[in-house]
């Protein structure tokens, strides 16, 4: 039976680290992990899943439940600043959220799959496309074919800084919180500098409707329901830059950010209704988009114990979160779908760089760590027969 040792996964890590793509541009990183699974003779394999998302399925001999396993494809436009011989080969992309770890991880625990198969039910090892923009977990989760792949467990983790190296963070609840980017587009009319009044300038609504974001979160009442909510105006913009012209347009972009959510829900009803107000007020017209869309990841409490279970199991230091973490992950996704399930964080190091620094890179050390966390839970929901 083939397997995989820890150099072999840390060049494989490395390769991948060399050659990463955006979101739903995961074509040759598609084909590199479809290439490594080719040897493990997964009883289905399914390509092109959500646009270059790839799943490969371990069939137990019994009937049982389905345990589905996530990892990420994609990398970001951040260009790399870290000098090592594995360096990004692309100008201006590279893994600095550490999926090439996490691809890693799951492709060596596809080598143990491959030589203990589940007793019972089945093991999906799913790799998704555009984890960053919040659309990939949603593409897969609406591919046709996912129907057949529908799992009673979902399962992830992510690598995180500030955490010691190798230890789990976990909780029952949101684990990631919900998020969005919403964009706010005020129409005027523009009218010569000289004669202001002739037109009709959005300068006082924006400046209103900012003001208004930045307090929102405050003037939200406090439910236990709808958690912690947080306002970000990352953009703003007043016409062009003609000093002769008085402005007709503005636009306001912000992240909202809650712990459920319902409290997205209400953070963005308040956020249309007062901008609507403030436009009517100033007789514009106005629209709002949204970009970056991600729903609350949600661990369930049997989710959370088996991951706790499973670092008791590996002798892996472990702590229960009191708060959500504030990234978000479209992970979320899964667990909605399957009910039961969790993703959990692993330390990349107190001294570790930051996600989305440009100096980051994923430590290696937490390739068997992630394996064995993985393992083990698939033991206790789904068996495993021992062939070697």
């Amino acid at each position: 039976m083939p397997s995989l040792d820890l150099n072999e996964l840390i060049v494989l890590r490395k390769t991948l680290h060399q050659h990463p793509e955006l979101s739903n541009q995961e074509q040759a990183t598609a084909v590199r992990i479809l290439n490594e699974f080719q040897a493990f003779s997964p009883d289905e394999i399914i390509t092109d899943l959500g646009g270059t998302g790839l799943a490969f399925v371990f069939n137990g001999a019994d009937s049982g439940p389905t345990t589905l396993i996530r990892s990420e494809l994609d990398a970001l436009p951040i260009e790399e600043t870290n000098n090592f011989d594995h360096r990004s080969q692309v100008k201006g992309v590279s893994h600095k959220c550490g999926h090439d770890g996490h691809m890693s991880i799951v492709t060596a625990l596809g080598a143990e799959l491959a030589r203990n198969r589940p007793q019972k039910g089945r093991v999906v090892l799913c790799f998704q496309p555009a984890e960053e923009t919040g659309m990939g977990a949603i593409q897969v989760v609406k591919d046709a074919r996912f129907v057949d792949l529908m799992p009673d467990y979902a399962f992830a983790l992510h690598n995180y800084p500030s955490l010691e190296l190798g230890k789990v963070a976990v909780r029952a609840g949101t684990f990631n919180c919900a998020s969005r980017g919403m964009i706010i587009r005020l129409k005027g009319k523009t009218s010569h500098a000289a004669h202001p009044e002739n037109g009709v300038s959005p300068a006082n609504a924006m400046c209103k409707i900012i003001q208004e974001l930045n307090s929102l979160p405050a003037n939200i009442p406090q439910q236990a329901a709808l958690g912690r909510n947080w306002v970000t105006v990352i953009h703003a913009k007043l016409g062009d830059i003609a000093f002769g012209t008085s402005p007709g347009d503005a636009v306001v972009m912000v992240t909202l950010r809650s712990e459920s959510n319902d409290g997205m829900h209400t953070l963005v009803e308040e956020a249309e209704r007062f901008s609507q107000t403030v436009a009517k007020s100033e007789n514009l017209s106005i629209s709002f988009e949204y970009d970056d869309v991600f729903q609350a990841s949600v661990n369930s409490q049997l989710g959370c114990d088996l991951v706790v279970s499973a670092c008791e199991a590996t002798q892996t230091p472990f702590v229960l979160l009191d708060e959500p973490m504030r990234w978000s992950e479209d992970f979320g996704q899964f667990t909605a779908t399957a009910k039961e399930g969790a993703m959990f964080a692993l330390g990349a190091g107190q001294s570790s760089p930051q996600l989305h620094n440009p100096d980051y890179d994923f430590p290696d050390a937490l390739i068997p760590i992630g394996n064995d966390l993985f393992l083990d839970i698939i033991r206790k929901i789904n068996g495993l027969e021992v062939l070697t």
